[in-house]
């Protein structure tokens, strides 16, 4: 069990930088109207200017975290400090354990299938605040 630990731990940032890639490509779909709103935002979305306007948000919400993983997964070769990407990824770490409580209070079902994928996020997000450098 702790050596799966140690090669998740290992391998966080680039899953971290896969997940996220998929999350922005759906509401990326979304603003194309290939995936409906009213399967986002707990089911509240009711018109279109309300979509883009949301999905705009989600999506700029997202970048930075994105940027700081690609940083961290040495992917992107740009100099960050140490305590500017531990304190975004803190952040983020809180809004996901938030968003995770915010999907299983959701009203569509299909949002609340997204428990589990926001929970694993905030666990992988806290491997990658253990580990150092």
């Amino acid at each position: 069990m702790n050596a799966l630990i140690q090669i998740i731990s290992k391998n966080a940032e680039k899953t971290l930088v896969g997940l996220f890639s998929m999350v922005l490509l759906f509401h990326v779909c979304i603003l194309l109207k290939l995936i409906p709103y009213d399967i986002t935002w707990g089911g509240r979305l009711k018109s279109d200017s309300e979509m883009y306007i949301f999905e705009t948000i989600s999506i700029l919400t997202i970048l930075p975290l994105f940027f700081v993983l690609l940083v961290k997964a040495k992917w992107v070769n740009i100099t960050l400090s140490q305590r500017v990407m531990r304190v975004v990824l803190w952040v983020y770490l809180v809004i996901f354990a938030l968003n995770t409580i915010g999907n299983v209070l959701a009203e569509t079902t299909f949002e609340k299938m997204f428990t589990v994928l926001t929970f694993i996020i905030v666990l992988l997000l806290a491997l990658t605040l253990k580990k150092k450098g």
